[in-house]
């Protein structure tokens, strides 16, 4: 078993200074990874994450690390940690358990588990993807052989703990990805839950888009004089990423993402749309055009949604439609456009959706049809990216109700107002001077 020397709970925190985007002259093998690991990349070049993640992971310490959607946090954290099982620690019992990913969401729990068997190619260690929506047993039987790494979303794995079908005696690493979704999905109860049922000696890896006072108490909790991280998104590298929005009255807007269909048909293309009702009102149209289309939001069965995830990434299909519960699900390679038809609440999650196209040096777009009732949402991204976004205007799409301007503070800039005239005296005998002095009828 990993041994930890830090007291738990401890608050204050060694903090790295956050190196460029990317390490053009370190080659991973500089990272301390041993060679079944470096075979099974399909890029030589680390990201700034994964360059300061991954030694500290190595040398066995804990991390909070705020890094978003794009940044190669999954490789950040599961290389070091498969280096670390096929090296440390005994074999897995039945029903045990070494290593365990928290995720929030089915998508990305498969997602995540698929990337890491890409990696763990050529290691010896046994890995499973847990998640509701699913019959729970087969779950329970490939249990039974014991797992290395388990990827997990909260409430399933506590469903499996109950039925004695999962217990934690072996536990050595425990990473919870996408904290802050975690979090806001309500399962902060369940995060507890499974803290109290965990060793309390072991390695704790916590990764989050952004570090709220929310995610801080959680990360107090669980990690141990954890190094903190900090890859913000005014530091992503932008080169392989345009972006820009469209103004457009939100009546017009589904006619506006038909135009730009027809624009790019044949390209890939993932849309977000703000809910399940505005993704099926657009499904006949875009369909009249001739374009293989697919929907994922919360509604539709697992198997729907997993079915239209692999459909768009064999490219059976070159129009997705999702809701933001597939923002931080998809790994997809080459995906050279993301639409915004709506702006999401968060300014992070903007960050996660963008995050899937212009990966791994691939050239990628990323348009957001933004309306005036949405100003405050443009003007909560723009801080939080640092930079104001291009606008554009299409041809015929000129808005009626004009998008007010932004600044980097997060407000929006009110033009001046006119100046009044000054009121000229009325004639002394015009009605305005005249006294009156009631009804004397």
């Amino acid at each position: 078993m990993l041994r930890h020397p830090y007291p738990q709970g401890q608050t204050n925190r060694y903090t790295v200074s956050p190196f460029p985007t990317s390490s053009n002259t370190m080659p991973f093998a500089q990272l301390g990874l041993i060679q079944p690991l470096l075979q099974s990349l399909n890029y030589s070049s680390p990201t700034a994450i994964q360059t300061q993640a991954i030694p500290l992971i190595l040398q066995g310490r804990d991390l909070i690390a705020a890094a978003q959607t794009g940044t190669g946090k999954t490789a950040a954290f599961a290389l070091p940690l498969l280096q670390r099982l096929s090296q440390q620690g005994p074999r897995v019992a039945s029903n045990a358990v070494r290593a365990l990913i928290l995720v929030p969401t089915r998508e990305l729990a498969v997602q995540l588990h698929q990337r890491i068997s890409e990696y763990a190619q050529g290691l010896p260690l046994r890995s499973l993807a847990v998640y509701g929506g699913v019959s729970i047993n087969p779950q329970m039987q490939a249990l039974r052989k014991g797992i290395d790494l388990l990827v997990a979303t909260p409430g399933r794995l506590l469903d499996l703990q109950r039925s004695n079908a999962v217990h934690f005696k072996q536990l050595q690493i425990l990473v919870v990805d996408e904290a802050d979704r975690l979090l806001d999905m309500g399962f902060a109860d369940e995060l507890h839950a499974l803290q109290r049922l965990l060793p309390t000696r072991r390695q704790t890896l916590l990764f989050s888009a952004t570090l709220s006072p929310a995610v801080r108490d959680l990360a107090s909790h669980l990690t141990r004089e954890a190094v903190s991280l900090d890859i913000s998104p005014q530091q992503l590298d932008a080169s392989t990423l345009s972006q820009w929005i469209i103004p457009v009255d939100r009546k017009r807007k589904g006619e506006l993402l038909l135009h730009l269909l027809r624009q790019h048909k044949g390209s890939r293309v993932l849309a977000f749309g703000k809910n399940r009702q505005t993704l099926e009102q657009l499904l006949p149209a875009i369909q009249a055009l001739g374009i293989n289309v697919d929907l994922i939001h919360g509604d539709r069965p697992q198997p729907a949604r997993l079915r239209a995830l692999n459909r768009f990434q064999s490219g059976e299909i070159d129009l997705l439609l999702a809701t933001d519960v597939a923002a931080r699900g998809l790994d997809i390679e080459q995906l050279p456009m993301v639409i915004n038809i709506d702006l999401p609440l968060k300014a992070e999650d903007y960050v996660h959706r963008i995050g899937r196209s212009g990966r791994a040096g691939s050239q990628g777009n990323a348009i957001s049809l933004v309306s005036a009732d949405e100003a405050r949402q443009l003007a909560s991204i723009e801080q939080l990216l640092q930079r104001l976004l291009d606008r554009r205007d299409e041809a015929g799409f000129t808005p009626e109700h004009r998008l007010p301007q932004t600044s980097l503070d997060g407000q929006l800039i009110k033009k001046p107002k006119k100046p009044k005239k000054p009121k000229q005296a009325a004639p002394a005998n015009s009605p305005a001077n005249r006294i009156h002095l009631g009804d004397w009828s």
